[in-house]
């Protein structure tokens, strides 16, 4: 899979396009100049969503109207086309000029990125590393995004009927009722998520590289919120036993309490929890760990990788470990990297398509020129 050229206009401060060769492409510019809003160009147009905001709205160039997005995508012999056209809250998604939905548009130009904010995975909330574990399992089935919209549906759907319950503890008639509907639907769908992250992270630990960027083992390990309450195998039956053993304490809390979306994910270096015992340094080493890992499990599955985003790869990494990373990824995935460090570019001259960003423009070969 490989982006040959991006086209954007009233997207952010970009204009023009960006061209994309096989290997590595460095995006060098100054801070300010939109080397990060190409990489989030290049997601939306695979995810339909933003690294950066929630609110693509917010993407369009300020006081435009509207943004659009093309991509050209080489796959094998195939060649494709993708548009996004945002304008107001509406986007419109488009394969080789056809307007397509987001279940067929997901899975044509798929890619992961490491950047200072991804950092948030091994450092942050569980909520990050949920979204980590649901990202990787949308890049192989992309119908999961299905499944993910019910489950986050029927969870909004219990909380609101939980917080009807008055102060003294007044009911709405039929709420027991409706509380039954919620829970099977949480059954159902929190049974598929359990198993569609439990399977991926199963998976994710036969194709870790785990010693690539220092001397510890680097594994994850899937800790659902049931643990120790019963067998997590049969976990529909568990989910159901639990969900009426907490009844009234999610009635008296006012939110759900059972369910995947309090679930967590373990990043371990040497069976230690990495973002406890783990320096700076091992944190980092172990993120990469783990994106390399998706990275190789995509290419399990269809026989292609899909593109990297490195994003201010300096800011994070130091150069020994920029090095070993790019000699790993070189001649296998695709790989565009942002910097504002001219000399680290021009190590690479010969090696990677080199283009100079300024004022959102993508200018070629003009790196190396004083």
């Amino acid at each position: 899979m490989n982006l040959a050229l991006l086209e954007a206009s009233g997207f952010r401060n970009l204009s023009g396009s960006l061209s994309g060769q096989p290997g590595l492409n460095f995006l060098w510019g100054q801070n300010g100049q939109g080397k990060t809003s190409w990489l989030e160009a290049i997601a939306i147009l695979g995810s339909t969503k933003s690294f950066r905001t929630h609110h693509l709205s917010e993407t369009v160039t300020f006081g435009g109207q509207a943004a659009h997005l093309t991509a050209e995508v080489h796959r094998r012999s195939r060649v494709e086309k993708l548009e996004i056209h945002l304008e107001g809250s509406q986007k419109h998604l488009f394969i080789n000029s056809k307007r397509v939905s987001v279940g067929d548009f997901l899975g044509h130009l798929d890619s992961f990125l490491y950047s200072r904010e991804e950092m948030a995975i091994v450092r942050g909330e569980p909520g990050e590393r949920r979204r980590f574990m649901d990202r990787g399992v949308l890049s192989l089935k992309p119908g999961y995004v299905q499944i993910l919209a019910d489950y986050n549906r029927t969870l909004k759907q219990k909380n609101a009927l939980l917080k009807t319950v008055g102060e003294d503890g007044t009911r709405p008639p039929q709420f027991n009722d409706l509380l039954d509907v919620w829970n099977v639907q949480m059954v159902e769908h929190g049974t598929a998520i359990h198993r569609a992250r439990t399977e991926y992270v199963n998976q994710l630990n036969q194709v870790l590289d785990a010693r690539l960027f220092g001397n510890e083992t680097v594994t994850v390990r899937y800790q659902s919120s049931l643990e120790g309450r019963g067998d997590l195998a049969n976990y529909a039956k568990l989910i159901t036993e639990r969900l009426q053993v907490r009844r009234e304490a999610e009635i008296a809390a006012g939110h759900a309490l059972i369910g995947p979306h309090r679930d967590d994910l373990e990043i371990l270096a040497d069976g230690k929890d990495v973002a406890k015992f783990g320096s700076s340094g091992q944190q980092r080493s172990a993120l990469l760990v783990l994106e390399l890992a998706q990275l190789n499990l995509y290419h399990r599955h269809f026989d292609e990788y899909p593109l990297f985003l490195l994003d201010d790869i300096d800011a994070e990494l130091d150069r020994d470990r920029i090095r070993t990373l790019l000699d790993h990824l070189e001649g296998q995935v695709q790989v565009f990297v942002t910097t504002s460090k001219k000399t680290l570019a021009e190590e690479y001259t010969g090696r990677a398509a080199l283009s100079q960003i300024v004022s959102g423009q993508a200018l070629t070969a003009v790196l190396i020129e004083n």
